[in-house]
């Protein structure tokens, strides 16, 4: 009984030292929440990560379309009327400079010929008698008396006259000679035959509408492309291309700017640029479409800043700039972007500290300190 009673007060003895210590516990812990907000009391303290805006001018790609087109092209249109007497060539003929790729007929044309080529030997002959008269009349008048003043000065005229005659006599004969040599149909340049539209015995000319043959030079292209107008301070006369085509996967060429318009196209406000291109072993085939890629440069450095630091909300693009103590919204537009960072324009200057990591949350004012 007794050791029972003993044993009973200690476990009443335990329990009660476990009951106090828990009251200790939760006391202190209260205390703590109580002393916590006394601790961070006052307004809260915000810090933010910055980045700095930069001032570069670095070399970046432009990825464009392009169009590969010969260097030379043209229609051929017969000059005079007559009917195809002869072809030399066909679609996929290559020609030679001045090479005689067709031959016309005109009967009438050659009756001209031979009409003015008559009448330019007949006022030769006019102008050869009456140049002999008028040297004979001179040397006589050498004479005092032998001949009047007024008959030698007639005999002058008429040879004159005559001289006029011959002189106009032989222009007619090179016209029609001339409109004979346009008979006799050339090709202008080297190049290959890329449409044939008429057969022998076809009347042919001027007003046909349909040229006879195109021809296009092809050792020789031209890589034609846009740009869009935000991009078109960037180019210079150094500006280089590099451009692959579907028929050849996996090889790339490569080019020098060789022209462009200077002039902003009325339609779309680009640019055209053109790249001459060495196609001597015919590899590529004009009328490809190119893939190309361009390496530009402005002609002075602008802002770039990290592309994470733009916020693009449905009010705008805007950078948050952090003037002194002070978050200031500043509004800017897109240029290029190369890697990781992104030109951009607005009221902003080198080495301004704006958030690197904003969102349209933060407001702006002055930080909480």
């Amino acid at each position: 009984m007794v050791f029972n009673s003993i044993l009973s007060r200690k476990g009443i003895g335990s329990f009660l030292f476990v009951i106090v210590l828990a009251i200790i516990l939760v006391a202190c812990s209260s205390e703590s929440q109580v002393k916590k907000p006394e601790k961070n009391s006052g307004k809260s303290v915000f810090s933010y990560e910055t980045t700095p805006v930069r001032l570069l001018n670095p070399t970046y790609t432009l990825a464009v379309p392009g169009a590969l087109r010969p260097f030379e092209e043209v229609e051929i249109y017969a000059r005079v009327p007559g009917f195809v007497q002869k072809i030399n060539v066909d679609r996929g003929t290559f020609v030679g400079e001045n090479q005689l790729i067709a031959v016309l007929e005109a009967p009438e044309m050659e009756q001209q010929y031979l009409s003015d080529r008559s009448v330019q030997d007949k006022m030769y002959s006019d102008f050869l008698f009456a140049q002999q008269s008028y040297e004979r009349l001179k040397e006589a008048a050498q004479t005092d008396g032998a001949v009047a003043r007024l008959e030698l000065d007639r005999a002058k005229s008429a040879m004159l006259g005559a001289r006029s005659a011959y002189e106009s006599s032989k222009a007619g004969t090179a016209g029609a000679s001339q409109l004979k040599k346009y008979l006799r149909i050339r090709a202008p340049f080297d190049g290959v035959v890329t449409a044939r539209n008429f057969s022998p015995g076809a009347l042919v000319g001027p007003d046909n509408g349909k040229p006879m043959f195109t021809i296009a030079q092809y050792d020789r292209l031209r890589l034609t492309l846009f740009i869009p107008e935000s991009h078109a301070a960037s180019v210079n006369e150094d500006t280089k291309a590099a451009f692959t085509v579907r028929s050849l996967p996996g090889k790339t060429f490569h080019a020098v700017m060789s022209r462009n318009s200077e002039v902003l196209s009325n339609q779309n406000k680009s640019l055209a640029l053109e790249f001459d291109v060495d196609n001597k072993d015919s590899i590529l085939k004009a009328g490809a479409y190119a893939r190309v890629q361009l390496s530009l440069r402005r002609n002075s450095p602008s802002l770039w800043v990290p592309e994470k630091s733009i916020v693009n909300a449905s009010s705008g693009m805007f950078v948050l700039r952090m003037a002194g103590k002070k978050i200031e919204r500043v509004p800017v537009s897109r240029g290029t972007h190369l890697d990781s960072i992104v030109e951009v324009f607005g009221n902003i200057s080198a080495e301004d500290m704006i958030l690197a990591h904003p969102s349209e949350e933060i407001p702006e004012g002055k930080i909480n300190e």
